[in-house]
């Protein structure tokens, strides 16, 4: 069995201890979550979960099953195989001297990022794009000295007006009632 990236999206609701139920499931599985990122969703009360997995599709497939039993999960599907957006945030501080400023500024044009922090020593660049392109931008950054480095992980949706988690409005607000 080939290990493969699979990207997991979930809707749950918006209690505590929602995400440990989630992230205790891929530990007992024996998982490394790669990256999960959780915000408020289109829906009232749902929040959305994106993880990223690295594994066998039999065995990510087995442990979707296992998400959708959790209590506080309301769907998840496996958008791996979809035609899909995905983006990731990054946050750079480079060490940057006068004589290196204006050249970490024409790296950082190229790539469309943005410089959003500056102080006598360094500079703080903002990236948005796929993982191949934070990866490409930091590896050129790295020349100058790279002090600290934030990523957000992959957050995705699929392509198009559907949706593979729409969730009829009726059924989350009277699951939510019942608590």
């Amino acid at each position: 069995m080939v290990a493969t990236k699979h990207t997991l999206v979930a809707l749950v609701e918006d209690k505590p201890g929602a995400l440990n139920r989630v992230a205790s499931l891929f530990r007992r599985r024996s998982f490394n979550i790669e990256s999960i990122a959780v915000g408020h969703s289109e829906t009232p009360h749902l929040s959305r979960m994106t993880i990223v997995v690295d594994g066998a599709t039999s065995s990510v497939e087995q442990v979707r099953k296992q998400l959708e039993k959790v209590v506080d999960v309301v769907k998840v599907s496996d958008i791996s195989g979809a035609d899909l957006v995905a983006r990731e945030l990054a946050l750079i501080k480079v060490k940057a001297i006068a004589a290196t400023r204006s050249e970490i500024m024409q790296i950082v044009d190229i790539f469309r990022a943005h410089i959003v922090d500056v102080s006598p020593d360094s500079v703080t660049v903002e990236v948005t794009g796929d993982e191949e392109k934070i990866d490409s931008l930091f590896n050129l950054l790295r020349g100058f000295g790279v002090r600290e480095l934030a990523r957000t992980g992959r957050i995705a949706l699929t392509r198009g007006g559907t949706s593979l988690l729409q969730v009829e409005k009726e059924s989350t607000v009277s699951r939510t009632q019942k608590e």
